[in-house]
């Protein structure tokens, strides 16, 4: 991953390609996850079409392991000439309010450069949850506290709040499944999906702007980083409902670039009390 960092644009995205042919039988778990994600949520494609879709995503797969690379070992200069930012102001005017910016994106698979870019312009904080892999985590934790003003742990909001409080900016992505205790129920592209109600909490306690965030992959190579205003009138005090309304600004993005989102996470493993049966079959 650290020799990747060095090779030219096309060579990247060759090698990522490459990555995700080698490293297809160890991931036929994952590719089967995807698969039934597509499959609940998009019925309206026909089977081929979605299969398509999950071809292009694995490929994305391979794509990731040198995102990941470039987010923790590239240099600033490099970085600058593969980037073009959109809505930049979106998060100024969030700053000016003096109470800081909670940057919400979801699990792209082009996230983690994603922040790395947007730190070329404004540090921010980053959530941060252990991985298993103890190598893995220990590079993670040293790349992301090296290139940010700190790391926030998932399992300590007040720490994030503390930040904002600072007038500080958060990078925060709430769009996977932590559990029954942790969520609440709302509808991801339709589909009732266990949903962390925390980013309209903490900004309720703080008071910060929410200023949706999302990276894309360009087919050169190089990063589109689209920032959009503010959430108005947010939070509303009904946990439901803002939770469904960041669900809803969540799927409009990823249907914009489905192939680029991380459909290998069981998003919907969590159900209602009472709703028999797993959507994820062994």
């Amino acid at each position: 991953m650290r020799l990747s960092v060095y090779l030219p644009i096309r060579l990247q995205m060759l090698s990522g390609r490459l990555i995700a042919w080698v490293i297809t039988p160890l991931t036929a778990p994952r590719r089967r996850v995807a698969q039934r994600n597509l499959a609940l949520c998009f019925p309206e494609l026909t089977e081929q079409q979605r299969e398509d879709l999950l071809d292009e995503n694995m490929r994305t797969m391979g794509m990731l392991l040198l995102e990941t690379a470039l987010s923790w070992w590239a240099s600033d200069r490099s970085l600058a000439k593969r980037v073009r930012y959109e809505g930049l102001e979106h998060l100024e005017a969030g700053l000016a309010k003096g109470k800081g910016v909670i940057l919400l994106t979801g699990h792209f698979t082009s996230m983690e450069l994603g922040g790395r870019l947007i730190m070329l312009k404004k540090p921010c904080y980053v959530m941060f949850r252990e991985l298993k892999n103890p190598l893995f985590n220990a590079v993670m934790v040293q790349a992301r506290t090296y290139h940010s003003e700190g790391i926030v742990l998932q399992e300590d909001p007040r720490a994030m709040v503390r930040a904002l409080r600072k007038n500080k900016i958060v990078w925060y992505a709430p769009d996977q499944d932590y559990g029954r205790k942790l969520s609440i129920f709302a509808k991801f592209f339709g589909n009732t999906a266990a949903t962390v109600p925390a980013t309209a909490r903490i900004a309720k306690m703080s008071g910060a702007a929410v200023v949706p965030f999302v990276p894309r992959r360009e087919q050169d190579g190089t990063y589109t980083l689209t920032l959009s205003p503010a959430l108005e009138n947010f939070p509303t005090g009904d946990d439901v409902a803002d939770a469904q309304r960041i669900n809803d600004l969540i799927e409009k993005e990823v249907r914009q670039s489905p192939e680029q989102y991380y459909w290998v996470h069981r998003r919907f493993k969590t159900q209602p009390e009472g709703k028999k049966g797993s959507l994820y079959k062994n």
